[in-house]
């Protein structure tokens, strides 16, 4: 496994990051099986974990922490707060009230003294982000914390958080984890370049574009019976995806690779990624991906797919997981009212 530099921090991570959001009731709930897939991930050299505080309400926290007994201290841990862990409207967010309190439960839970990484899994347009940051500074200073970092931001939210902590003396965002595929390229223009130049690192979700990228859904064809149809059914259904994944498929073939491994090793290719996300929840998924660790893209395959899937485009219905700001969700933020909409 080759491991790189997570950003600035001087922390070495696998290529391949071991996402835990299959572990739990929402995918998979032998903690048995699920306990097994992480360690062969370890065993297979990966050295990174990232999970969250609402993957199965806890659970995969859980499951994780039991994983890693007697191996916490050659892990790099990573965990996520931000969405709803109860019907409370303050059980959720990114304020200081409730992140000091779910940072605790996260490490109960998680059966450590220390997460690596703590990340802001959305962006919450109703809290100061210096209020986000103090907290999380704090966090670090007690020493449960060792760096921090935002998940699915835009562009303009990074640099607005790296600006605020060196107004004010805090901690910054060391990393990102956005959403990124051959499918979904949109942050190679702002968001990679970004991270770039502030020095961050880059952790992508859903390189397998929900595993759109695996063969299993192909055009004119029946759709597997997954949990991913029938969450993000249209997403999955999409004709302009499913084109593309034909031709995609296509250029696999000749290049005598499966779509799968094509796939995850265009993610890691960017100089901008620092690791890629697997979400298997299988022993066999996990097995398949593992066996490409080591594929590298040529040039010409790279100009292949750029020639399907223009860069830094995404393409087909968006992917309903990804973050939407509110100047896109709210109408009223879009619309005038009806007495001021005229010219003249």
């Amino acid at each position: 496994m080759q491991y790189r530099t997570l950003g600035k921090t001087g922390i070495k991570v696998s290529a391949y990051c071991l996402g835990a959001m299959m572990f739990g009731g929402i995918a998979n709930a032998d903690h048995d099986d699920a306990i097994g897939i992480i360690h062969k991930a370890l065993d297979a050299g990966i050295n990174f974990i990232d999970t969250a505080d609402a993957y199965s309400r806890g659970e995969s926290e859980e499951i994780v922490g039991k994983a890693l007994k007697g191996r916490r201290d050659n892990i790099v841990l990573a965990t996520k707060a931000h969405l709803p862990m109860g019907d409370d409207p303050n059980e959720r967010g990114n304020s200081r009230r409730w992140l000091v309190r779910e940072v605790e439960a996260s490490l109960r839970r998680l059966q450590t003294d220390y997460i690596d990484l703590y990340q802001i899994h959305r962006p919450s347009p109703d809290t100061d982000i210096e209020e986000t940051l103090s907290a999380l500074t704090d966090l670090m200073r007690a020493g449960k914390v060792r760096a921090i970092g935002s998940s699915t931001f835009p562009a303009s939210d990074i640099v607005e958080a790296q600006w605020v902590a060196e107004r004010r003396g805090l901690a910054r965002f060391r990393t990102e984890q956005p959403p990124y595929s051959i499918l979904s390229r949109s942050i190679e223009r702002e968001v990679l370049p970004v991270c770039q130049r502030y020095g961050i690192g880059v952790m992508v979700w859903s390189p397998l574009a929900k595993g759109m990228l695996t063969g299993r859904y192909r055009k004119d064809q029946p759709l597997p019976d997954s949990l991913r149809v029938k969450v993000f059914g249209k997403q999955m259904s999409d004709e302009v995806r499913l084109d593309a994944v034909e031709q995609l498929i296509l250029v696999a073939e000749q290049a005598g690779l499966s779509l799968t491994h094509m796939s995850m090793a265009f993610a890691v290719a960017h100089p901008g990624v620092t690791s890629a996300i697997l979400g298997p929840r299988t022993m066999q998924q996990l097995d398949d991906l593992l066996a490409g660790a080591e594929v590298v893209l040529t040039d010409e395959v790279l100009d292949q797919i750029d020639q399907i899937v223009l860069p830094g485009l995404d393409i087909g219905s968006p992917d309903a997981a990804n973050y939407v700001p509110p100047s896109l969700s709210q109408t009223s933020l879009r619309r005038r009212p009806v007495s001021e909409r005229a010219a003249a």
